[in-house]
Order: C-alpha cells, then structure tokens, then sequence
C-alpha cells in the first residue's frame, strides 16, 4: 500500500510539472493580431516581416494569404481562394485575380487613445457567385460573406491577468452586388450601408487566446427582400457571432481553431430547409518570419 501511494504522489507531481510547462513555458504571439476570427484590428505587421496563412474551410476550401510588414505601420497583403480543393469534386477558383489587404496605422496606442487603422480587403468569406438571368431577380456578383472594403477600426489593450485587446470598426463595400427582386434582371442593387464590428481578444496563458467578435452585417440584409428557400437572400439579419482559439506553437508558427456563424445567420439555398442554417468550423495555420 505504501508503495502505491508513493507511486500516486510521484505521478501526481509529474502531472503538475508537466502541467505548469505547459502554462507557463510557451511561446507568446510574435505580433500583434491582425485579425481576430475574420474582422480586421488595429495590428500591423513589424517592418522587415511576413506571415503566410492557410485557412481550411467547409467543403474542402482553402484560402492562402501572404501579408508583409512595409514598416512598423503599414502592411500589405495578397489572398487567393480554392473551393473543393481536398474534395471529391473538380477545384475551382473564386476569382481568377488574387484579392488584396492593406492597412495603415494612422495612430499608435497610448496609455489613454486606441489605436487607429485604416484599411481595405477586396477578400470575402465562401465561394464567389456571380449569376444572372433568374427570372424576377437582378443580376449579382459577390462572396457568400462580403469582402470587409474600406474600413476603419479602433483597437485598445489592456492588461488583466493577460492581455485583454478591444477592436471596434466601421467597414463600407462599394463593390459587390446584392440579388433583388426586380423585373429587369440588368438593374444592379448594391446594400452599401455602413457596417459595425468588434470584437476581443482575451489571453488564457502566453500560449493561447480566447477570441470573440460580432459582423452586425447591416450591409448584407434588406427587410423588404423576404428569406424563403426559393430566393437567394445572404443573410437573416442577425449578424454574424464568431469565436476560436489562438495557439501560438513556437515562435513562427500559430494553429487557431474557429466556430463561425454560431448566430446561424447565413442561409445556404443549396441545402434543405431544415439544414439550410448552420454554423461551421475552420481551421487556420500562420507562419511568421522576418526577412
């Protein structure tokens, strides 16, 4: 009996060894973040640094970027998307161009003052549709989940037992255009209302992160065009409620775990109604490196 109690404490002291390397003796995030699940921060990349990222999507997708840090206040950076690229099906692009993130920080964070970023991404979330020619309804082309445009975003941190960041932002898309009912299918309807976003970014240890934001989605909803399963609305106008965790594996690379639309705001036509609502998981690789 003796022994076996000696072997219970010699485990149990093993367990909080390991335990307390595991809380205490990982990498922290080598940047700030740029982006919390999908909504934009105010982080930029340091000056002489690049980041490459893979974000694995429902239905087999991938979307690849490339970002790099001009200086310690502007970045840039190129997207290209695949769908149904590990899948039974045949690959397809969603658009033939890669699109495009730049961000400038107009303002750097003080004690008292966010900071301030301004910014455009021509990249959206899920496949780009483009149809025309559906009777009673106008032509459009546009991601499932519209490119952010121009935007502007506040982000401000604070330090409670970790790092807690608070993002809030105002997003305009000119571009991409919206399905409406209409007679003459050539009219174009664009939804180019002002959109709000935030979200947080609250450390667990210096490894992980909690992250939680919220798309209001207002430019992605018109209450006059009616949800059924026989038309093509984006959108039930709840917003979209995103979470996911950051891991921050060494000191080059980061895993993050995401759960997007958990609001169940999206509607996918191509599914029975009732599946047609539901939320998804992605998966997102980040690798860091200075030149």
């Amino acid at each position: 009996m003796k022994n076996q109690s000696k072997l219970v404490k010699i485990k149990y002291f093993l367990c909080m060894i390991l335990f307390s390397n595991f809380i205490y003796m990982q990498s922290e995030q080598p940047y700030p973040p740029l982006e919390l699940v999908t909504i934009p921060t105010a982080g930029t990349l340091p000056k002489g640094s690049y980041t490459l990222e893979s974000l694995l999507v429902n239905d087999g997708g991938i979307l690849s970027k490339i970002s790099v840090g001009i200086s310690d206040n502007f970045c840039m950076g190129l997207s290209y998307g695949f769908q149904d690229f590990i899948s039974e099906k045949q690959p397809s692009v969603n658009k033939p161009m890669p699109e495009i993130q730049i961000k400038y920080r107009a303002y750097s964070e003080t004690a008292v003052m966010p900071a301030i970023v301004i910014g455009l991404d021509t990249q959206g979330k899920g496949r780009y549709i483009k149809r025309e020619g559906v009777f009673g309804q106008t032509n459009f082309e546009r991601y499932e989940q519209k490119a952010w445009g121009v935007y502007v975003v506040a982000s401000k941190n604070w330090n409670l037992l970790g790092n807690l960041g608070v993002h809030i932002g105002l997003n305009k898309n000119t571009w991409e255009t919206d399905p409406f009912h209409s007679s003459n299918p050539e009219t174009i309807f664009k939804d180019k209302d002002l959109n709000l976003f935030f979200g947080i970014d609250k450390e667990i240890n210096r490894s992980f992160s909690f992250l939680l934001e919220y798309d209001t989605a207002i430019n992605d909803y018109d209450p006059d065009y009616n949800p059924s399963s026989s038309n093509d609305l984006f959108g039930e106008g709840w917003g979209y409620l995103n979470a996911g965790i950051r891991w921050t594996i060494g000191q080059n690379m980061m895993l993050e775990i995401d759960f997007n639309d958990i609001s169940k705001n999206y509607i996918n036509n191509e599914l029975v109604d009732e599946d047609d609502h539901y939320s998804n998981r992605e998966l997102k690789i980040i690798y860091f490196e200075k030149f």
